[in-house]
């Protein structure tokens, strides 16, 4: 009963349906007549208008006319209209034809369409919308309540409710059909979110199949096989009706073929079987989408067979690859090929010449923007994240799927090389072939090896079959890179991309297939790849430069390419050398990017020489010693450590001295200042070696030691000073004073503080002069004053001031201690207090060594040393008046007194006759230390 009275309202609401349908063929009759005289005065008015007012209109609104009615027709109901247009009444189609026919302009009836909609009430919104959607629910709920009902009351047999209930369904589907053909193109125009003959078919789709979801799976009426098929009818069904009715239904049809494999399993899985059906539904969806260029149901249908792959390979133990694999190669195959890649050239050029140039997007911000972002970045992850499973010691498989990871691996950066706008798939491709060789190195046992914590794991990959699958895909991309270069020349972004992931990928591979799998102390296998892709990458750069030979320089990517050369020669010389050999080696190799120069204009071969630099630090950093701790020596100068640390040291300074007349500034500089860094690394691991008996390592470095470093600071800084007066460059001017800031502040630390001997209760050694403090206090003393006189006019005046004063300092520090030495005997530590005649000695010697500073500051005219002199006679009268009146006794406190008295006035004496004969103190005349030009030096 219910089932009739279903029936009979269905029929009702058709009726009035057709019956308000006339009604509004007339009001549509009367619209267009309004619009045919709206078009008739506007021809009119145009006609009114200079020739040059319309030209210029015709110009600047003809470009958006296009905008605009690809507006109204990319959304998916309006493209559900076109298909009404097209395969729909033979009027409907006349009547379009009659109103182009008319002469209406375009962008009028574009007009029009959009004042409508702004125009459009909340009633309208309300009304014309919303019941359409809860209709369709309801009728698809009314289905189910019907079947519900028949089975609770049990007034029909299941057999009968199962066909009733599949007559209505098709009755939906009919209806939804028959309306879709009448249907009026303003109503589609107006309620294109709401399309009642969409809603009648999808409820349609969803009755059906549940009815063969209950025959199969309630009543069991039907086997797994006739249950699967219809299933799969039914879904590709939808998926082939959303062309006339739009994107939601296919979204539709997507989610029943989706959930099919749910419903309708059986105890012995078939992988096959079920890949082969969602790479099916995948494929219908995609062409669907490709006639149409929808965007939302591809992506949700590359997301959905990702989200299959993932729960088979996750939950089947163990699974099988080569099922997942084939469903992979034909998504990836379809989105490059099918959709978008099949159309991105079309829909590039109908960009290009509907919009301005101003408005025509980049290269690079088409990348995100549909459909090429969307599509491809989720085909592109689902393609690496299920390619990285199939590898990983997390799941179990029936065989190690390496083979089938190659392949997936392989079509996806195959995907990225067939388009110019594939980033997504280059880079994720390059992503999965590193992070997955890493998983097969890593499983190899070489980190076993290297740490024997490590548990072993599960799954042993041999390492051979690593080794091969890094050089296979080490080849494969530089393969790819060659033909993206050779055929996208002029696509200079996409070329670039190619030529880092040529640069990157291929020694990271077999990089990482030497260091987890490769014999340390020679590896015939991975040196040969290494030099083979070397060499070849050379020859890419070299065919590019005779290609772009007219006139254009080298671009970015030849640079990269020249660069990715170096690494795979270094990897090439660490799987075939060892220690020492392989450092010199590295650095000849770098020293002859740089003299290729000769031969070759490729600005990149000097930069080759930098990296070629930081990779020799690198190997110092990770062994000091070059040849290891056992192998050094203990011969003085004369070791492992001179030709480790020299060699690369002389070959960038040649390096620099061959680039000094390069146009390029940076290069130049950054050799120049890399150069100096070798060379007082050279020196200064010398020292080391020789002050600590042969032994390189963490100690702290003793006063002698740290000395050797300040005057070796000093006097580079010097060095850098003349090399800035003949050859001015920033590298020497702010390197140098650099260097001496660094040295002063280890004056401050290391000297004074932490490694004074004071503190520190290190020997001075027999000799009273030549000691200790000769090296470690008087030789910096002089080394600074003598910088800061040669820095007069050449540095900043405060520069020049901080180098006088420190050395001041030192000189203070070696008289103190000197005086305490005399007393004391070598060893000068606190802990043995003080003497009378001691305290006294120090207030003399305090008080001669201000008067001298007052003398030389005067004699050179520096107020630096002036005001060094004033604060050390300072530091003297506090020690007479605080320490002196409280330790002394007798003859010593007074003669204290009378001695700083004396040196006092006669302090002031010597102001009085300077500022008698000078006329004013407060400035330094023309010959001071701080502001004395010299002659042919740089101002700072």
């Amino acid at each position: 009963m219910l089932e009739l009275i279903a029936l009979v309202a269905f029929a009702m609401a058709l009726a009035a349906f057709l019956s308000g349908r006339r009604n509004a063929d007339r009001l549509d009759a009367e619209i267009e007549s309004l619009k045919a005289e709206i078009a008739r005065l506007a021809t009119r008015a145009a006609e009114d208008v200079p020739d040059h007012a319309a030209s210029a209109r015709t110009e600047t609104e003809a470009p958006t006319s296009p905008e605009i009615e690809e507006e109204a027709v990319q959304g998916p109901w309006s493209q559900a209209r076109e298909g009404a247009r097209i395969f729909g009444s033979a009027p409907a189609a006349a009547e379009d034809a009659e109103t182009t026919a008319s002469g209406e302009p375009a962008d009028v009836a574009a007009a029009e369409a959009v004042a409508a909609r702004s125009a459009e009430s909340l009633e309208s919104r309300i009304g014309g919308r919303w019941p359409v959607w809860v209709g369709g629910l309801a009728l698809a709920l009314g289905g189910y309540f019907l079947v519900q009902y028949s089975i609770e009351a049990g007034l029909l047999s299941p057999a009968v409710r199962l066909t009733l209930a599949a007559i209505f369904g098709l009755a939906l589907g009919m209806a939804g059909e028959v309306i879709r053909r009448r249907a009026v193109p303003t109503i589609a125009d107006r309620f294109r979110n709401a399309m009642i003959p969409g809603v009648l078919t999808a409820a349609g789709a969803v009755t059906l199949f549940g009815v063969v979801y209950a025959a199969h799976g309630i009543y069991d009426y039907i086997g797994t096989a006739a249950a699967f098929a219809l299933l799969a009818l039914i879904s590709l069904a939808t998926v082939g009706l959303s062309l006339l009715h739009g994107q939601a239904l296919a979204g539709l049809g997507l989610l029943a073929s989706l959930l099919t494999p749910l419903f309708v399993s059986s105890g012995e899985p078939r992988p096959w079987v079920l890949f082969g059906f969602l790479a099916i539904a995948w494929f219908a969806t995609l062409a669907a989408s490709r006639l149409r260029h929808w965007t939302v149901v591809p992506t949700l249908a590359n997301a959905g067979l990702g989200l299959w792959g993932l729960a088979y390979v996750a939950l089947a133990a163990p699974f099988e690859a080569p099922p997942v694999t084939a469903a992979l190669v034909i998504m990836i195959a379809g989105v490059s090929l099918l959709w978008p890649g099949g159309v991105e050239r079309e829909s590039l050029a109908t960009t290009e010449t509907s919009v301005s140039p101003a408005a025509t997007p980049g290269p690079w911000e088409r990348l995100f923007t549909p459909p090429y972002a969307a599509i491809s970045l989720s085909a592109a992850i689902v393609a690496t994240l299920l390619a990285l499973l199939f590898i990983s010691p997390a799941v179990a498989a029936a065989r190690f799927p390496v083979a089938e990871f190659v392949v997936v691996v392989a079509v996806l950066a195959g995907a990225g090389a067939v388009r110019a706008t594939a980033v997504y798939p280059a880079l994720l491709a390059a992503l999965g072939a590193v992070v997955g060789t890493w998983t097969l190195t890593a499983l190899s046992g070489v980190l076993a090896y290297l740490d024997p914590t490590l548990a072993t794991p599960q799954i042993v990959v041999p390492g051979r079959t690593a080794m091969l699958t890094a050089m296979v895909l080490a080849g494969l991309f530089l393969l790819l890179a060659s033909a993206v270069l050779a055929r996208f020349a002029e696509q200079r972004h996409f070329a670039v991309l190619w030529a880092g992931i040529a640069a990157v990928v291929p020694g990271a591979l077999v990089g990482m297939s030497f260091l987890m799998t490769g014999q340390f102390a020679f590896d015939l296998p991975h040196g040969l790849a290494a030099f083979a892709g070397g060499l070849f990458l050379l020859g890419l750069v070299e065919w590019i430069s005779r290609r772009d030979a007219e006139g254009r320089e080298l671009d970015l990517a030849a640079g990269l390419l020249a660069v990715g050369s170096f690494g795979l020669f270094v990897v090439g010389l660490h799987a075939w050398t060892d220690g020492l050999v392989t450092t010199l080696a590295i650095a000849l190799l770098g020293s002859g990017y740089t003299f290729a120069t000769r031969v070759r204009s490729w600005p990149v071969l000097a930069w080759v020489t930098v990296a070629a630099a930081i990779v020799v630090l690198a190997r110092i950093a990770w062994e000091p010693t070059i040849v290891g701790p056992g192998s050094l020596g203990t011969t003085p100068v004369f070791n492992a450590l001179l030709p480790g640390y020299g060699i690369p040291a002389l070959l960038l300074v040649a390096c620099a001295y061959f680039l000094r007349a390069s146009p390029d500034l940076r290069v130049r500089n950054l050799l120049q200042a890399l150069a100096s860094l070798f060379v007082l690394l050279t020196l200064a691991i010398l020292v080391r070696h020789a002050m600590n008996g042969g032994v390189l390592d963490s100690s702290v470095p003793t006063l002698g030691e740290q000395a050797i470093y300040t005057l070796l600071a000093v006097g580079a800084s010097g060095i850098f000073m003349t090399l800035d007066g003949r050859s001015p460059s920033p590298v020497f001017r702010y390197g140098g004073m650099a260097l001496g800031a660094l040295s002063m502040l280890s004056v401050l630390s290391a000297h004074l503080v932490g490694l004074n001997p004071y503190f520190s209760g290190e020997l001075l050694g027999r000799m009273p002069f030549f000691d200790l403090l000769f090296i470690g206090y008087l030789l910096p003393a002089i080394g600074y004053a003598g910088l800061a006189w040669y820095a007069r006019g050449r540095r900043p005046p405060p520069y020049v001031m901080a180098l006088a004063v420190s050395g001041a300092v030192l000189a203070f520090a070696w008289a103190t201690l000197s005086v305490r030495r005399f007393w004391q005997g070598e060893s000068v530590a606190d802990w043995k207090g003080f003497l009378q005649g001691e305290t006294y000695t120090y207030s003399v010697v305090w008080l001669l060594l201000g008067v001298l500073l007052l003398v030389v500051g005067s004699r050179f005219n520096a107020k630096s040393i002036r005001i060094a002199s004033a604060v050390l006679v300072f530091i003297a009268v506090l020690k007479v008046f605080l320490v002196d009146m409280s330790n002394l006794e007798g003859f010593l406190r007074a003669l204290s007194f009378i001695g700083l008295g004396g040196v006092l006035i006669g302090i002031g004496l010597f102001y009085q006759r300077i500022l008698s004969s000078g006329g004013n103190g407060s400035a330094d005349p023309p010959g001071s230390i701080a502001t004395e030009p010299r002659e042919g030096a740089s101002q700072a």
